[in-house]
């Protein structure tokens, strides 16, 4: 057996490990806005509840163990003391993959990501409207751990609202847990469905998508396409040349002749299995 001292070896061999064993782990989808009112929208997978009489759910956006920077999100909540954890599922699993890019401040991870700002009751922060379930929260405290890279900041929420989709409720009102098909962290690249087992998604922290905004607007609003492919197309870094595109079309007559529905379903084949090169070559013939 392996046995590790944590003083031992670097914090992103640790970092790692401590992922790797550790879940699957449920993810705070965290909207929050700046001092002057600018969205901003990011997961964290360092979360949980802790109690219901008061609602109290903690998550921490770790100090990067790269740089040892901090993350928007934490220098958010500790200048507007307001956050909304939104419940993340299956059909929003891409876009929120997405949203975890390293974007500048300036920048709307909701639009990045291609998700709807829904307006909160009690707090300023934007909901996700995709999100099956929203959590409003008042910040009440922040717990540091240190002040090396890889230190937790431990965000201590207490709810003040919660939206729950009817669609995820059984017959007796309670949360259907095959409706709600909740997703779930691990490591490395890997997430886990709830009722059905692990799957991967490759991690974007370390490109810089494109981003939903950025697909034209006729495959933006495709009625063959789904969410969780436009999060798959907008997390590349860069469209296929014109001469790749026009390769792939003489490999493939029978794309270029079929008309947009066609072209979007074989598009969203290639997406089903992780050929997100391809698609994009499908989407841009002409």
């Amino acid at each position: 057996m392996l046995s590790i001292d944590p003083k031992e070896i670097a914090t992103s061999k640790l970092h790692g490990y401590l992922l790797g064993a550790v879940a699957p782990r449920p993810i705070a989808f965290a909207s929050t806005i700046d001092a002057n009112g600018n969205p901003n929208l990011s997961p964290f997978s360092f979360f949980n509840v802790f109690g219901a009489n008061p609602p109290i759910m903690i998550f921490s956006p770790a100090r990067r163990v790269k740089n040892n920077t901090t993350k928007h999100t934490l220098e958010n909540a500790l200048a507007t003391k307001e956050v909304v954890i939104n419940v993340v599922n299956y059909d929003i699993v891409q876009q929120m993959s997405l949203s975890s890019t390293e974007y500048p401040a300036d920048v709307n991870e909701f639009e990045k990501a291609g998700l709807t700002m829904l307006k909160s009751d009690k707090i300023k922060p934007f909901r996700v409207a995709e999100s099956p379930v929203q959590f409003e929260c008042k910040v009440n405290d922040v717990i540091f751990t240190g002040d090396e890279g890889g230190a937790g900041n431990l965000i201590v929420c207490e709810v003040v609202k919660i939206h729950i989709s009817e669609a995820i409720l059984d017959e007796n009102g309670t949360i259907d847990q095959h409706k709600i098909d909740l997703v779930a962290r691990a490591g490395g690249s890997y997430y886990s469905r709830a009722r059905d087992g692990f799957f991967e998604i490759p991690k974007p922290i370390s490109r810089l998508g494109i981003g939903v905004d950025a697909i034209p607007f006729e495959i933006r609003n495709s009625t063959i396409l789904t969410g969780n492919n436009l999060g798959m197309l907008g997390n590349v870094e860069q469209l296929p040349s014109k001469e790749t595109v026009d390769n792939f079309g003489k490999e493939h007559p029978h794309i270029v002749k079929a008309n947009i529905e066609k072209k979007h379903t074989f598009a969203q084949e290639f997406l089903n299995n992780n050929d997100t090169e391809s698609a994009w070559k499908v989407l841009l013939l002409k």
